[in-house]
């Protein structure tokens, strides 16, 4: 016989995710996301297109507190709400009096008494998005415990109840639509080797300028730049990125640091072709610097690189963190995303009209970026003549 069980308070209450506001001066009309990976729990900023920036704790680990004797689980995704059942055979349960489950809206925690002492099922910090808390029904049926949580978007996919790599590769195709991704920053070898992570794990098409320039050129980056100059290095590299504009499902790694095209404002048209992804690095030594400094970089414009859609603080740099770097990009990506679903569709349309460099902003069809005047579209009519 099933009990049961509205959500309800218990001593293993956790702290709720708090949500901070503070103010986006209106001509910063489009999005940017920060993701300090430095941290054990990283920090996510996404700023909506209006007046707030919003600060949801990250983490890149799918289950933040992760027994030894993890509960095995199933997940099923019923549209407007998900179901998660954990099997408690060999699990002695008296009645469902003894087990906890405490819901916020992006985290999940699942406890019982079981033989006197209390146990951990499950605890998380970041649920793959976020739910209603207070709808949320559990229930013991048979040697199962079931846990019903009511989606805040009944539209978004659930891959699973968690956020991971997994998850996070699966359920964000559906978001990008085909959408390119290229990564800018003051690193080559980074932007590199988190391209790679990425096109392996949602299936794309792996891409980087620097092997493209030194196929072309038949010599090194370094070389190239020794002979002609950064500014001619640059310029390559910018009509390389108008050939790849047109191209969806790629993810590109573009030159760091002076020589790229990304480091100089006037060069990123075709860059606004897909998700732009900087991946900064930091010299904050704690979290609330890292934000600040995320905030002051975005918002006072200084640097080329604030134009991207997603910034993603490292605190240090090694080949090994390749993957959980580009973990922390795909979940601050999603987060841009869903704050407004019709970005992919208004980026097709960018490419679609030509990358006039008029993002976000995009002007009417026959607007001239030369002259910022509109030309008046000529179409053809067809008359019914008389049959003589």
């Amino acid at each position: 016989m099933a009990t049961l069980s509205p959500i309800s308070k218990n001593p293993f209450k956790t702290t709720n995710i708090s949500l901070f506001k503070t103010f986006v001066p209106p001509s910063k009309s489009f999005f940017k996301s920060f993701t300090d990976h430095s941290l054990r729990i990283p920090c996510l900023v996404a700023n909506n297109c209006c007046t707030s920036t919003r600060i949801f704790p990250v983490t890149c680990s799918s289950i933040s507190a992760l027994y030894p004797n993890r509960t095995p689980y199933q997940f099923s995704d019923g549209s407007s709400e998900v179901e998660l059942r954990m099997q408690l055979r060999g699990i002695e349960v008296e009645s469902s009096k003894d087990i906890y489950v405490d819901a916020g809206e992006r985290s999940l925690v699942i406890q019982g008494k079981f033989s006197g002492l209390c146990r951990t099922l499950m605890e998380t910090k970041q649920l793959y998005d976020r739910i209603k808390p207070g709808e949320t029904i559990w229930y013991l049926d048979d040697d199962e415990l079931v846990v019903n949580l009511k989606k805040l978007d009944p539209e978004l996919k659930w891959p699973d109840i968690v956020e991971s790599w997994e998850s996070l590769t699966t359920g964000i195709l559906q978001l990008l639509k085909g959408t390119s991704i290229y990564l800018v920053g003051e690193s080559t070898e980074i932007n590199l080797k988190v391209a790679q992570e990425l096109a392996v794990g949602l299936g794309y098409t792996p891409l980087d300028t620097k092997g493209l320039l030194e196929i072309f050129a038949k010599q090194s980056i370094d070389s190239w730049a020794a002979a002609e100059g950064s500014d001619s290095l640059a310029e390559a590299e910018r009509a390389v990125l108008e050939s790849l504009s047109s191209h969806v499902r790629a993810v590109v790694a573009t030159l760091g640091g002076e020589h790229g095209a990304a480091s100089r404002a006037n060069k990123w048209r075709h860059l606004y072709a897909g998700f732009t992804i900087w991946l900064s690095q930091s010299k904050a030594t704690d979290e609330n610097s890292a934000k600040e400094e995320a905030r002051r970089q975005v918002f006072d414009g200084n640097e080329a690189y604030a134009k991207a859609d997603v910034v993603v603080k490292l605190g240090g740099w090694d080949a090994t963190h390749a993957k959980p770097v580009a973990q922390a990009s795909l979940s601050a990506l999603k987060q841009l995303i869903l704050s407004d679903k019709k970005l992919p569709g208004k980026k097709s349309l960018y490419v679609r009209l030509g990358c006039r460099g008029d993002w976000p902003n995009i002007k009417p069809p026959g607007w001239d970026p030369s002259s910022d005047k509109i030309t008046p579209i000529k179409t053809s009519r067809c008359f019914d003549l008389p049959l003589q």
